[in-house]
């Protein structure tokens, strides 16, 4: 088994703006970590090497980023307590806050890769839901054993 995780969220302005220069400006740096990281397994991308050009179904405004990691603590690690996160913590530079939960993640069989349609299924699935085992987030992960970032859990 292997970890599926979908973020999302609306930009605040244009990715061609200049007030999204800083996030966009890094976006291959902290893509590179992620692939370097352990536990790191697949990425949605497009030509660009980054996923802010692929259209979300039903929803062409949002931007998502989709991936594959071993477990739970490897995408922790890399969320939390890499470079990463100094991004994560600045998001509402560059992305409006949401009202709803923008992060899931699902177990997924090895070798699966999920596709768009299947993780906006999720996303839904987990605010209609709530956490369970078919949808989940960072609200039902333990992470005491690796997180060290001071950042709320969403």
């Amino acid at each position: 088994m292997k970890l599926a995780q979908l973020n999302v969220g609306y930009a605040r302005y244009p990715t061609d703006d200049p007030r999204m220069a800083e996030f966009m400006d890094n976006l291959d740096r902290i893509n590179a970590l992620a692939e370097r990281s352990p536990g790191f397994v697949w990425r949605m991308q497009a030509g660009n090497g980054n996923a802010t050009d692929i259209a979300v179904p039903g929803d062409p405004d949002l931007i998502a980023n989709l991936s594959v990691w071993t477990d739970v603590a490897s995408l922790g690690h890399y969320v939390f307590n890499t470079v990463h996160a100094r991004f994560y913590e600045k998001g509402d530079h560059w992305f409006d806050p949401m009202k709803v939960p923008h992060v899931v993640m699902w177990h997924i069989a090895d070798g699966h890769i999920p596709d768009l349609h299947e993780a906006m299924d999720r996303l839904h699935y987990l605010r209609s839901h709530g956490s369970t085992d078919h949808a989940f987030g960072w609200d039902a992960v333990d992470a005491n054993a690796w997180r060290r970032c001071a950042t709320a859990a969403e």
